[in-house]
């Protein structure tokens, strides 16, 4: 093992305890999902793989190093996104070097991620999620259910995640609102419409009823009726595709297109831009942006009806 370290570091390799470290600071401090965890392990091993095979040392990078390594990416075929994402990653390892004092400079500050542009799903109108909803067989043992995951994820513009994720203990139905651990582990309070709070009751009405609910499974919301268990995501997006194809939905959606439509939904309802972040979980309000694509003549009545010039055009017209 020692031997294995040296010479890891004499070919300039970061050794296996700082590795680790690494490790402790995604999962600790960064409080990353397995998930991603999985992507920034993925993503320094490209990189590492990278420094090796040029002979460099990982303490003595270069903006041209990286940009090298970018090159060498790209023609490989890697697409703009995930060439992105991949950078976010190793921007992430130099953030951690510095923090541990290994390097003094960081290289990526002055890295630029390439053009991604900004791709929207589709939105679905009010009537179109009325329509998902009415093709639910609510005849059948799952109906119900299904009824109550689509109403919460369109009602409070949950993550799928965060929908599978939720718990009985996080519902305060009489104050109206939800508790959601979202990405980070940050908790948020979400208001749930009355709506929403009626399907979930309903759905109650059955899950009280199951008697195959497994242990360390109780505490779920929405759960499998055949198996007794949480749904998975799986499921969750398995479901929306089959009520999307039986409501004549011809968008491709999914879960994330009823948290899209709830947030472009509010925000053509005149609510505030930061009372939308605080609701979707964004960090940062530039994220929540992504989603504000009123079009250009929903922009230009809002021009004619608030903007002071306007409104001095309207009164001589008058």
């Amino acid at each position: 093992m020692e031997k294995a370290e040296k010479n890891m570091q004499k070919c300039g390799l970061p050794d296996k305890s700082l590795l680790r470290r690494y490790e402790l600071y995604l999962r600790l401090e960064k409080s990353l999902s397995t998930n991603t965890l999985d992507a920034y392990h993925k993503d320094l091993a490209k990189w590492l793989g990278f420094i090796e095979e040029e002979q460099l040392d990982f303490r003595n990078i270069s903006l041209d190093d990286l940009h090298r390594f970018a090159t060498i990416l790209s023609e490989f075929g890697i697409q703009p996104r995930s060439l992105a994402r991949i950078l976010s990653g190793i921007r992430t390892w130099f953030h951690f070097l510095m923090l541990e004092r290994e390097i003094t400079t960081d290289p990526t500050e002055l890295l630029e991620s390439p053009n991604i542009g900004r791709k929207l799903p589709d939105v679905l109108a009010v009537e179109e999620i009325d329509s998902l909803l009415d093709s639910i067989d609510v005849s059948k043992p799952e109906g119900q259910r299904d009824r109550a995951i689509i109403e919460t994820l369109y009602s409070c513009g949950l993550r799928v995640s965060e929908l599978c994720n939720l718990h009985l203990s996080d519902l305060y139905l009489d104050e109206g609102f939800i508790r959601v651990l979202g990405k980070g582990k940050k908790e948020r309070l979400i208001p749930i419409s009355q709506r929403a709070i009626d399907e979930l009751m309903s759905w109650f009405a059955s899950r009280n009823k199951m008697s195959n609910i497994k242990n360390g499974h109780e505490d779920f919301v929405f759960l499998s009726l055949r198996r007794g268990t949480a749904l998975s995501r799986i499921t969750i997006f398995h479901i929306i595709k089959v009520q999307a194809e039986l409501a004549g939905i011809t968008k491709e959606i999914s879960p994330h297109t009823l948290r899209h439509s709830f947030a472009t939904h509010l925000l053509e309802g005149g609510a505030n831009l930061r009372a939308i972040q605080d609701m979707l979980g964004h960090e940062c309000i530039s994220t929540t942006e992504i989603y504000m694509h009123l079009d250009r003549h929903h922009l230009r009545e809002e021009l004619l009806l608030h903007h002071p010039r306007y409104a001095m055009k309207r009164v001589e017209n008058n």
